[in-house]
């Protein structure tokens, strides 16, 4: 070889080591993201829990940023879900409870998120992105398939359903439905622990077959703790004679939980999946207290006041943790308050990409980057919507929040008075401040009305287009 081909040569081989670090450097990260379905705030031992073991994900918290000022969209499985994958607030989106009233229908059932509002799939999947989806959707209307996770910008799509009859097809609880109604697989009882593990199965079969080198959403929607997974496979879990049975079953499937996603991670690991990827894990809202499991027995949600569907502390905080390799500091807690219109901005940033114009949220990735100079939101608001009128004609169904810097403002119902707190010296919310503040009152309730737009199925709690 002369002193003209080595010198090219040469150079070829700078460009090529260039070219490579450059690809590596520039490709998208892959997102993992980890949804719990009712969990509390104080429900893991990384945030504070005694008696329920979560080993994997008390671990897992440890090697990224745990946030401790971090609120669920709403207090409840919908509405909480529709912020989250669309990034819009809860006094803007288009589901604000389990169920609205179709006045075409004439009757309450559940309520889709819009064609028109963008979602995370929707977002990242132009952007390059695999977009894939276990579990829980709970943002559809069952008899439209349009409305489905597999049409709402999911590659591939497994999701639960309720049982219901869409036209001549019985939809059974018992499946879990492929992409739309193209397939069904069955959950066993005898075999599967409980449903997450059914799902988490589902999922690693899915990497298994996966060859798409593209990066990937995957996004895992649990069912555990919500309280219809009573009927768990492992009946040792836990001292039968220590605890009463409700709370021996709540506390197994948080465990359960806890096994799952480290069976999945594991895996996502062992396969190399892991590299370059950010991991976000939370829950939907607070802890619940259903089917006679009291909150209060495990502490589910730490030392806050209420549990789901409440919009006091503990039905909206959550327990959030983020984990990226080298990207962000291991073993950091962060007090930043966020809540989630924020993730939509975030992965919006993470994948390189401008979030939808509609969104409310604030990236706080410079949060998670150790940057100071992070915004903030100058106030949060929470509405939802129960439709319990009772009596007296004051709906109390209908419950608004804010909270704007340390203050906390909370009202049940038109006709009620509006509470106020001071979260700096009582995170309880035990101290209404509200006769002492009038004029702060008078700006929280003025935030209460200008926060809320007209939505024709949630229309039940004041929430009246002349406003």
């Amino acid at each position: 070889m002369n002193k003209h081909q080595l010198l090219l040569s040469f150079i070829f081989v700078l460009h090529f080591v260039s070219f490579s670090q450059n690809n590596k450097s520039e490709a998208k990260p892959n997102v993992v993201f980890l949804l719990a379905d009712d969990l509390g705030y104080g429900e893991l031992g990384s945030y504070g829990q005694e008696k329920i073991k979560t080993p994997f994900l008390d671990q897992l918290s440890k090697e990224g940023m745990r946030f401790t000022n971090f609120y669920a969209g709403n207090s409840l499985c919908s509405p909480s879900r529709a912020v989250l994958m669309t990034g819009i607030s809860s006094g803007k989106s288009s589901i604000r409870g389990n169920t609205g009233f179709h006045p075409d229908r004439g009757q309450f059932d559940r309520v889709s998120i819009k064609p028109q509002e963008t979602t995370l799939a929707e977002m990242l999947k132009p952007a390059g992105y695999e977009t894939i989806y276990f579990g829980k959707w709970h943002l559809d209307d069952p008899y439209h398939l349009e409305t489905w996770a597999a049409n709402r910008g999911f590659d591939y799509a497994v999701q639960g359903q309720w049982n219901r009859l869409n036209g001549k097809l019985q939809i059974d609880s018992d499946y879990d439905w492929i992409n739309g109604l193209d397939g069904a697989i069955k959950y066993d009882h005898k075999k599967y622990s409980c449903m997450d593990e059914f799902r988490t199965t589902q999922a690693i079969d899915y990497f298994e077959k996966r060859k798409d080198n593209k990066p990937f959403f995957l996004f895992m929607s649990y069912r555990i703790p919500h309280g219809h997974e009573i009927d768990i496979r492992n009946k040792t879990m836990y001292n039968k004679n220590e605890w009463p049975e409700i709370e021996r079953l709540h506390a197994a499937r948080i465990t359960m939980l806890d096994e799952q996603v480290g069976r999945l991670m594991r895996y996502l690991e062992i396969t190399g999946r892991l590299e370059n990827t950010l991991i976000v894990f939370t829950s939907d809202n607070g802890g619940q207290k259903e089917n006679g499991h009291n909150e209060h027995f495990f502490k589910s949600n730490g030392v806050n006041r209420g549990a789901k569907r409440d919009l006091y502390e503990g039905g909206i905080k959550v327990p959030l943790f983020a984990i990226w390799k080298d990207k962000i500091k291991q073993g950091t807690t962060n007090n930043h308050v966020g809540s989630f219109q924020d993730i939509m901005p975030t992965l919006a940033e993470v994948a390189g990409i401008n979030a939808p114009s509609a969104s409310d949220g604030i990236s706080i990735l410079p949060t998670l980057f150790g940057n100071p100079t992070q915004k903030k939101h100058d106030y949060l608001y929470w509405e939802l919507h129960l439709n319990m009128m009772n009596e007296s004609g004051n709906d109390k169904g209908f419950r608004q929040a804010v909270r704007q810097g340390k203050w906390k403002a909370v009202r049940y119902g038109l006709k009620s008075e509006t509470e106020l707190y001071d979260l700096s010296k009582d995170e309880t919310e035990s101290m209404n401040l509200s006769s002492q503040f009038p004029e702060k009152l008078k700006e929280f309730e003025k935030l209460f009305k200008n926060s809320s737009s007209y939505n024709e199925n949630f229309k039940y709690g004041g929430n009246i287009k002349s406003r």
